[in-house]
């Protein structure tokens, strides 16, 4: 009762609410629950479809608990499976690899398609009988994972109950329309291990209410007066209107076709309930998967994307330093505010009512997932 009295104090207006409570940043059974709800009843972030580039790559993802295998198939569609052998559930992957012929499990070589159909079940009749009556090949195939794939992430839903994706995110969707078209991964992707829950790294993204004291070199020129607040359906964050293109003297990247005047100079950036931080300009688009890895560990995923395939080398490279180097500028906040969250007397802090709008949108539908 007093947590669920505690959510519904979330659940206020912005200038009542408090923010979710310590338990959901440090305790491992109030996680659990929040992961059942929230990480597997949603659609959220595992991967990129660019680390399965050709048909037949496969890549083990151990997502919130779940042994997952991400994979494309021989007709090159991006597919989701539980990483397990139906046999006596076997890991079947356990390395990123090109599936030359089948899936093979490595213990008592069941085989599958990259469709996930069960192919050979060797001697599984006695020795030299491969087939028997009394398994039904069919009924045993993979067991696949509801899976989309939007701006290149491929999002999934575990528990198999939410909506479809383009129903969920519709207006999301309907917000970046002009950007449905080709984005080209660049390789320069990285990770950034963080001693913080992944909800932290959420809440900070989402908000431009921190630049002028975390980010004073970005500060410097997209000031705290040119940004604007997002928030929607299923997401919230902020854009700039004083969007400036990176350039080495007449060089810059290509913009993507066709876009209105307004993105000549804007720039938005969207935390993607629950897991998923996407940033799109004229010229380049970048998103970060959030992995849990326990109560107060993430994994920050960042993958960039451009116009073409082929975009300039020197400014590719100075746009991933650069882009890293603010990612890295929040670390010591939101770890700051893990640690923080052992501190017994706080009761999940206030929200400023004309600059915390993402955030507290972003507690707000946290705590509606956990029934407040």
């Amino acid at each position: 009762m007093k947590d669920i009295d505690a959510l519904a104090a979330v659940r206020q207006p912005i200038g009542r609410a408090s923010g979710l409570p310590n338990a959901h940043y440090t305790d491992a059974q109030t996680i659990r629950a929040e992961t059942a709800a929230i990480l597997h009843g949603s659609w959220a972030g595992i991967g990129v479809a660019a680390q399965v580039p050709q048909n037949g790559d496969a890549v083990p993802i151990d997502f919130a608990g779940a042994p997952l295998l991400l994979l494309r198939d021989r007709a090159g569609r991006v597919r989701v499976f539980q990483n397990v052998c139906r046999h006596r559930g076997m890991i079947l992957v356990s390395e990123p690899r090109r599936i030359e012929g089948a899936i093979r499990c490595p213990y008592h070589s069941w085989c599958y398609s990259t469709e996930g159909r069960l192919v050979a079940t060797p001697h599984v009749g006695g020795p030299g009988r491969n087939s028997d009556a009394r398994i039904d090949r069919d009924g045993l195939g993979l067991i696949e994972v509801a899976a989309h794939v939007w701006r290149d992430v491929v999002f999934v839903n575990l528990d198999g109950t939410a909506p479809p994706f383009p129903e969920v995110h519709a207006a999301a969707i309907a917000r970046w329309a002009e950007f449905d078209q080709p984005l080209h991964h660049d390789g320069r992707d990285f990770e950034l291990a963080v001693a913080c829950n992944w909800k932290l790294a959420v809440e900070n993204y989402c908000e431009s209410y921190h630049l002028p004291w975390i980010h004073p070199g970005l500060n410097a020129y997209s000031r705290l007066e040119d940004h604007y607040h997002i928030e929607g359906d299923g997401f919230s964050g902020q854009g700039t209107s004083v969007y400036r293109q990176l350039t080495d003297g007449a060089t810059r990247f290509p913009d993507f076709d066709g876009l209105p005047a307004k993105w000549d100079r804007a720039a938005e950036y969207l935390s993607l309930f629950p897991n998923v931080l996407l940033g799109t300009h004229r010229d380049h688009a970048f998103a970060i998967v959030l992995m849990p890895d326990g109560p107060d560990r993430t994994r920050e995923q960042v993958h960039f994307y451009y116009a073409t395939p082929d975009p300039d080398v020197a400014l590719a490279d100075r746009n991933a330093a650069q882009w890293r180097a603010v990612f890295e500028e929040d670390l010591f906040v939101v770890e700051g505010m893990q640690r923080g969250r052992a501190a017994p007397g706080f009761d999940g802090g206030r929200f400023s009512p004309a600059m915390d709008g993402p955030t507290h949108a972003f507690h707000d539908w946290v705590a509606a997932k956990l029934g407040a």
